[in-house]
């Protein structure tokens, strides 16, 4: 299936280039070239030289799949806390005739890169420093997961909960600077007649390569659909 959604960061998070394989079973494989369009139904089985039952097969891919959405919602995180560093950045650049407010905008787009920095690896050449942050820690829990097809090991199953738990204090820290700095900042923008600073929902499909390890997907051609 898919790559993650991976957010962007200075180190390449390269175990999530795969998606999870999928589960024995009968697929359908469609490739659409032009107007014309092409099926044919494919019996995905177990191989018969691995030692693997059905049934760890399918712990392994549910595993695969969990950290798959993990990282999806780290993305849409890391994706609404840009918006606001870069939002502040933005409004201080236009408001130096108003030290003040200034100075204000300028303290929340640090705190709020501050946050950021419990999610990502953000020193430059990141992967020469060994940084390593959630995203990174999450990287190397989903390659041991995705590159073995046996069972996961309930050592994994509990990173990945430690993980999560981290991941939604860090959302909570920013819930906490949406509901106070940012609300204030963007009262004093108001109060300017300046628009205020918006956080989105959550990142778009593809937005500029969170896909596969950080790196733009091209065009897939081939959709599986089980049934």
């Amino acid at each position: 299936v898919a790559p993650p959604r991976v957010p962007p960061a200075a180190a390449v998070a390269g175990n999530s280039a795969q998606g999870p394989r999928v589960v024995p079973g009968v697929y359908t494989v469609k490739l659409v070239s032009g107007d014309k369009t092409y099926e044919q139904k494919l019996d995905i089985g177990l191989d018969p030289r691995d030692p693997f039952t059905l049934a760890e097969r399918k712990a392994q891919f549910d595993a695969a799949t969990k950290v798959s959405d993990l990282f999806g919602r780290m993305t849409d995180l890391d994706y609404r806390i840009v918006a606001v560093r870069d939002g502040a950045q933005a409004r201080a650049a236009q408001v130096k005739s108003d030290p003040a407010l200034q100075k204000q905008l300028q303290a929340l787009a640090g705190n709020a890169d501050a946050i950021r920095k419990q999610i990502v690896a953000t020193k430059e050449g990141g992967a020469v420093t060994g940084e390593e942050r959630l995203r990174e820690y999450l990287d190397d829990v989903y390659g041991a997961i995705n590159n073995y097809e046996g069972a996961p090991t309930d050592y994994q199953l509990a990173r990945v909960d430690v993980i999560a738990r981290e991941l939604g204090d860090t959302a909570k820290d920013f819930d906490a600077l949406r509901n106070g700095e940012l609300a204030k900042a963007n009262a004093s923008l108001q109060a300017k007649g300046m628009p205020g600073i918006a956080v989105p929902d959550k990142a778009p499909a593809d937005p500029g390569g969170t896909s596969g390890g950080g790196r733009m997907l091209q065009d897939r051609d081939a959709l599986f659909e089980r049934h």
